[in-house]
């Protein structure tokens, strides 16, 4: 939603805070972990999926592909919808999102990777066991190499099925007839 607002509301400062935005991908993790805590902690979402979860949704990397790819669309597919009558949030519903399907498939995909391969950030935002992940569980745990090993091949099977089940689609977007 943040491209949308950045490509479709011509506002002053749309370019800076993109920009802003796009910096903040050449500042590393480690520097951003404690802003980052701080406001999961305000939030109270430490130890809770949503505080796993919320700040890899909130992705620069994201608003950038989803900036460049609505930039792509035709200005004549915004008029025609508010010709019909289509409001700013019926435009986004109605035809960038059903356009978007393959970018929203493939932000999935590197974010469900990313976000699954984490260990310093569930390893601060979390302290109960409950919500420990599987990088977590790998490091804690103990037993012979071939139990770990074991382990590590089984850990390996989520993302390889997000990856195989959504690549169909992924694929299907990128090749349609046009």
């Amino acid at each position: 939603m943040s491209a949308y607002a950045l490509v479709y509301y011509r506002f002053k400062l749309a370019v800076p805070i993109f920009w802003l935005i796009f910096i903040t991908l050449l500042v590393p993790l480690e520097v951003r972990i404690f802003p980052t805590y701080k406001i999961v902690s305000d939030l109270g979402l430490t130890n809770s999926y949503t505080g796993l979860i919320l700040p890899l949704v909130a992705s620069a990397t994201a608003t950038f592909f989803f900036r460049q790819f609505y930039r792509t669309i035709p200005d004549e597919l915004l008029e025609s919808a508010k010709l019909d009558g289509a409001n700013s949030w019926r435009f986004f519903v109605d035809f960038l999102v059903p356009l978007s399907r393959t970018m929203i498939v493939a932000m999935f995909i590197f974010m469900f990777v990313f976000g699954y391969n984490q260990y310093l950030w569930p390893l601060l935002v979390t302290s109960s066991e409950q919500y420990w992940t599987v990088v977590m569980g790998l490091k804690m745990m103990s037993g012979s190499i071939v139990h770990r090993f074991a382990f590590v091949i089984m850990s390996m099977v989520p993302p390889i099925l997000i990856i195989i089940i959504l690549q169909k689609h992924f694929i299907k977007g990128v090749f349609q007839d046009k």
